[in-house]
């Protein structure tokens, strides 16, 4: 458990879920208006999809992060990790932002808490895959210094059923920790 004041003042509790934490996971993913559901990779919305989240968490698999405003999740982060030898040094980070949260720092601070498990999993190298109308979360993972490797054209399917093109971004802890240490001397703050 940490706290974190972002910039506009709003105090954030960061920590891990558990499992007494399944209602208010799905009430967060059902309070995601459509569109910003419409990119994910499943229905959040679906039975079982929370417990089958909070189980994977508990594995090991993935290392879940949530931030909290009082006591209403705004943001979900995980850092994936790959079981296969081939992999072993690259991780996937995917953020998810509450509709009022979004632009004020969350999903930063939450990338920046994840990378921090990464590099104690001495991890390499960070994965960011989005669908190309995610535009902000892209603008966010640059500035962080993620560089796009590729786009595959008509790739994967939204939601809604739509075609939509991946987008497949990377960053190396070493670039990472060079770009947070410009952001931040940038913000004139202490880093």
């Amino acid at each position: 458990m940490k706290y974190e004041i972002l910039e506009d003042g709003t105090n954030v509790l960061l920590r891990e879920p558990t499992k007494e934490d399944q209602k208010s996971s799905l009430d967060f993913f059902l309070k995601l208006p459509v569109e910003d559901r419409r990119y994910l990779r499943m229905d959040v919305t679906r039975p079982g999809f929370v417990e089958r989240r909070l189980v994977q968490s508990e594995s090991g698999e993935v290392y879940r992060l949530w931030a909290f405003v009082g006591d209403e999740i705004a943001a979900d982060g995980s850092l994936e990790f790959s079981a296969d030898q081939w992999g072993g040094h690259l991780g996937e980070i995917r953020v998810i932002v509450g509709r009022e949260y979004q632009r004020r720092g969350f999903g930063t601070l939450l990338i920046q808490q994840l990378f921090r498990v990464a590099e104690e999993r001495k991890l390499e190298k960070i994965v960011m895959n989005m669908l190309a109308p995610q535009k902000s979360m892209r603008a966010v993972c640059e500035k962080l210094g993620f560089r796009v490797d590729a786009v595959l054209p008509d790739y994967l399917k939204d939601q809604d059923g739509k075609t939509q093109s991946l987008v497949i971004m990377t960053c190396t802890l070493d670039q990472w920790f060079h770009e947070m240490k410009d952001f931040y001397q940038e913000k004139n703050w202490d880093g």
